[in-house]
């Protein structure tokens, strides 16, 4: 009998010591990589612009500060605040959506703010439920000192951050106990549903996912707040997280899990006891049937909150991500039930480990497939995969992948030796495949196995009741370390037996780097922050912008030429010069110019200018603001009658 598929992860490791050091020094290793120069979690929705500007200098104090977002966020009542050079809130309440095509809010200040630095703080949770946040300054007048403190910790940092992100790290590897176990008793080794062994992993796998999602429920107000542990308890907090969507999906997730115990007490109950074949299968098509959908649903609380329900196509991204999670579970998961087979039960069969190859399989193509789209998704260009922190987490991750299949590749030899060799006809029975197991151990009867076999009577013939009950102790004893015994001494059984073990060890691996990388901004959206972020500190480039355009009203007099001056043409604040020729290149008496600055590529725009009339023909405005550079479209509105009006507009390159 030949083996027709691989079970994934197994090497030929032939010492029990040797496995476990290359175990040890394979994950110190990949965590070394993944925690090397480790920063907290970068926010995954980035400030791309405001108004004032950071650092700038305004001549007067303007009436509110807005800013810029590059996707949506939830904003609460204190999410921004302005502090004048003392530290008193110069604002006048809670933050407004401006809804002007892009992320925008904006806060109100009070009237007659004196000259000074200000400080802007803001806070948020970005669409993918994790903190952000940030503060800067901008002066009226001139800069001065200022009693407030420039924030140093990120949002979703300090104590809170690390107890958030280890609830997040065990609720993934409770989900993957908890489905992965269960698929593999059901679609691998039904009868293994009786096996103590098993049950505990999946039990283990429930608890863990439970307790987990209630940890996140109580630690998402000071997560995504005050980053106080004590605020964990306060009903008030508690409240405002379940009206979010991750609060809700979190909530959602605990009802699953209620669904869920009572298909684990079907299937480690009514379904492990039956004996009746028909009954069986039928059983086994509803309980894979009702396991699939309560999966599905927990793993749609993921894609609901994070990742996936944000950025470019939504509706496609959540369903990837759920069949993402479910083959992640099938094979992580069932690689560790397998593992608990092998070395805690004395009946599983080449059969189910076959199947189990299958599955894993399966597994991988799903993954590959989803996989390539997350990262085109996600990354967006080659760039962001060597230059932004999600890129080179996702190469370590693929790496992880490559050594896992890679393995399987060379251990597939394990899966034919254990088939061809030790499978007898029959062996879809336990008791068979036992016996095989059993056939090469010692064989013999020691002083202890005569005891047990001579009846446990006194002088007069009677038999003991408490000896009894000893001797059937002793036997039950001699027949597990028998059958220990034998299975200790199968070559093949032992090295499948290590070498699932060295997998499962980089699966954990596996799953730290997967729980830190849904937690890194994404690299596409990195890559436009820190495009932007340049744009707006860029240095004052390119001297003075000068255009001329000509125009015509249409009325008496109404043809003429607009000069107009940028000075000094770049990002930050700059002084404009109107000048309106008529015939000749004489100055030219209008009674209304006003201007307008467009990026139309960034959806910033149009940004009025009214200048002030100087003399004749020449106007000017001084503090126009321009948030960063680009190819920003001037447009100049000339009026040189009471009905006579017309509207210019070119594109120049500024900053």
């Amino acid at each position: 009998m030949t083996a027709t598929a691989p079970p994934f992860g197994l090497s030929p490791i032939r010492r029990p010591l040797a496995a476990v050091a290359l175990l040890a020094a394979l994950i110190s290793l990949l965590f070394g990589l993944v925690l090397a120069g480790a920063s907290p979690a970068s926010a995954h929705a980035a400030l791309t612009g405001s108004n004032p500007q950071d650092g700038s200098v305004v001549a007067t104090a303007p009436k509110e500060v807005t800013l810029t977002f590059s996707e949506q966020i939830a904003m609460g009542e204190d999410s921004i605040r302005v502090l004048d050079p003392s530290g008193k809130r110069a604002d006048t309440g809670s933050p407004r959506d401006l809804r002007s095509g892009t992320v925008q809010y904006g806060i109100t200040l009070h009237s007659g703010l004196p000259d000074g630095t200000y400080t802007v703080a803001w806070q948020a949770v970005s669409a993918d439920s994790h903190p952000v946040s940030g503060a800067f300054t901008f002066s009226v007048g001139a800069p001065s000192q200022t009693a407030v403190a420039l924030p140093s910790d990120e949002a979703g940092g300090g104590l809170v951050g690390t107890l958030y992100g280890i609830a997040r790290y065990a609720a993934y590897a409770g989900f993957i106990l908890l489905a992965g176990g269960s698929a593999f008793v059901l679609a691998c080794w039904q009868r293994g549903a009786g096996a103590r062994p098993l049950q505990r992993l999946v039990v283990r796998g429930w608890v863990t996912l439970t307790a987990a999602t209630l940890a996140m429920l109580l630690l998402r107000s000071p997560y995504t707040g005050s980053g106080k542990l004590a605020d964990a308890f306060d009903l008030d907090g508690l409240q405002s997280v379940l009206d979010t969507k991750p609060g809700a999906a979190l909530v959602s997730r605990l009802l699953l899990l209620g669904a869920s115990a009572l298909f684990i007490a079907v299937l480690f109950g009514a379904y492990a006891k039956r004996e009746d074949e028909k009954e069986k299968q039928d059983l086994t098509f509803g309980l894979a049937i009702g396991g699939a959908v309560i999966a599905a649903g927990i793993a749609g609380t993921w894609a609901l909150a994070e990742h996936a329900s944000t950025g470019i196509q939504p509706g496609i991204a959540m369903p990837v991500d759920v069949l993402h999670l479910l083959a992640v579970a099938a094979w992580l998961g069932g690689l560790t039930a397998l593992l608990v087979a092998l070395h805690r039960t004395p009946d599983i069969t080449s059969r189910a480990v076959r199947r189990f190859s299958r599955m894993a399989f399966g597994s991988v193509l799903v993954l590959t497939a989803t996989g390539l789209y997350q990262s085109w998704r996600q990354l967006g260009s080659w760039s962001a995969l060597t230059g932004t922190r999600y890129g080179q987490l996702l190469l370590i991750k693929v790496a992880l992948v490559a050594v896992l299949v890679g393995v399987a590749w060379i251990s597939r030899r394990w899966t034919a030796r254990l088939a061809g060799d030790k499978e007898p006809a029959g062996a879809e029975d336990p008791a068979a495949e036992a016996g095989s197991f059993e056939a090469d151990a010692e064989t013999g009867h020691s002083e202890a196995d005569a005891e047990t076999e001579s009846p446990a009577a006194g002088d007069t013939g009677e038999v003991d009741p408490e000896r009894s009950v000893q001797l059937t102790r002793q036997r039950a004893a001699l027949t597990a370390t028998k059958e220990k015994r034998a299975r200790d001494a199968d070559p093949d059984r032992s090295g499948l037996r290590r070498s699932v073990m060295v997998e499962t060890g980089i699966a954990v691996v596996l799953l730290a780097v997967t729980t830190i990388l849904t937690s890194t901004e994404p690299g596409r959206t990195e890559e436009e922050a820190a495009r932007s972020k340049s744009a707006v500190a860029a240095p004052l480039t390119g001297g003075q912008v000068n255009l001329s355009l000509p125009f015509d009203t249409g009325g008496q007099n109404g043809k003429g030429t607009v000069r107009v001056d940028v000075t000094p043409g770049g990002t930050g604040a700059n002084n404009v010069h109107v000048w309106v020729d008529g015939p000749g290149d004489r100055p030219m008496d209008v009674p209304e110019v006003k201007l307008a600055f467009t990026l139309e590529s960034k959806d910033i725009g149009p940004l009025p200018v009214v200048p002030d009339r100087i003399t004749t023909g020449h106007w000017t405005a001084g503090g126009v603001q321009i948030p960063m550079a680009g190819d920003w479209k001037v447009t100049v509105t000339v009026r040189t009658s009471d009905i006579d009006q017309t509207t210019v507009n070119k594109n120049v390159k500024i900053g």
